[in-house]
């Protein structure tokens, strides 16, 4: 693997020399979408995620890249395939728009399949792909999801995937998203779906690269879904989900307590949550099995 000039190419890069592995993080966000969750979360979506993977990974090296952003260049294949892998965070663009934002995102998206690294995305990051390989993608017809995705099965295809290594039978996720993946691309394998969302999780193949991604948000904490409800009070309330501020404050404020408590049962029994879900480790098992086995494996053969 060769070195990153991130002063050139990205926003930010850390441990740059002597990393375990090289990290690409696209924010999904625009720049106004960023500050905007700075001030309410602390970080924005790609330092959430870098945090997360620092965590997993310490020493890891990391850059942080905007695709979205006008002044942004889009990297060329040859340069992603300089990392170990790209990670795609959530992001409040919608893929279905026609924007110069996400024409961007696109662009950056199918230069990421043809580079042929790794890839993983959450939330919106799955949509981009789905739409960069020729899915589709829609608002959520009368519904959103919020706070918790529940029951969330694998597929006959995904009972045996490795993404999904490890977990139940049925499991309980972070989750706030009000579109959804509405038709798979050629080449994409369906491996987790809901109640409420048909592509929970999927594989695809397209161009020579593979991604694996989920609707929901194995990166981010609880504390991290309760300042997201927080922001979509108004959102949630015009869907049914809570009747009033107080109602998503409600949740809100549990999910705060499970944060600062992951063993408390009396806030498990309130969220009608079991320990996979409280666990770290547990919660994020998707992104430990894409490193274990897409990555690693990539980065002893370089």
């Amino acid at each position: 693997m060769h070195p990153i000039d991130a002063e050139t190419f990205g926003l930010h890069a850390s441990n740059e020399r002597f990393a375990v592995y090289h990290f690409l993080v696209a924010e999904s966000e625009t720049a106004d979408e960023r500050d905007a969750r700075r001030r309410h979360a602390g970080r924005s979506s790609g330092e959430s995620y870098a945090a997360t993977l620092e965590q997993m990974h310490p020493g890891v090296a990391i850059t942080r890249i905007a695709p979205a952003d006008g002044a942004a260049e889009v990297p060329s294949a040859d340069r992603i395939a300089r990392y170990d892998a790209v990670f795609v965070t959530g992001s409040p663009l919608h893929i279905y728009d026609d924007t110069p934002e996400v024409q961007r995102q696109l662009a950056f998206m199918r230069a990421v399949f043809a580079s042929g690294t790794p890839a993983f995305g959450s939330c919106a990051g799955l949509q981009l792909a789905v739409a960069a390989a020729g899915g589709r993608v829609r608002k959520m017809p009368e519904r959103i999801e919020a706070g918790i995705a529940r029951r969330i099965t694998a597929t006959a295809d995904g009972r045996h995937h490795p993404l999904l290594a490890g977990r139940a039978p049925a499991w309980d996720a972070p989750a706030i998203h009000g579109d959804e993946v509405e038709e798979l691309p050629v080449g994409g394998l369906l491996l987790a779906s809901n109640a409420v969302t048909r592509v929970q999780a999927a594989e695809i193949r397209h161009d020579g690269g593979v991604f694996w991604g989920v609707q929901y948000h194995p990166e981010l904490s609880p504390g991290e879904i309760a300042v997201a409800l927080r922001r979509q009070a108004d959102d949630l309330i015009e869907a049914g989900l809570a009747r009033d501020e107080a109602g998503v404050e409600c949740r809100a404020a549990l999910l705060d307590a499970l944060h600062d408590a992951p063993d408390d049962r009396a806030v498990l029994w309130a969220l009608g949550l079991d320990r996979q879900f409280a666990n770290e480790d547990t919660r994020r098992l998707e992104i430990s099995n894409f490193i274990a086995t897409l990555v690693a494996p990539r980065r002893r053969a370089a």
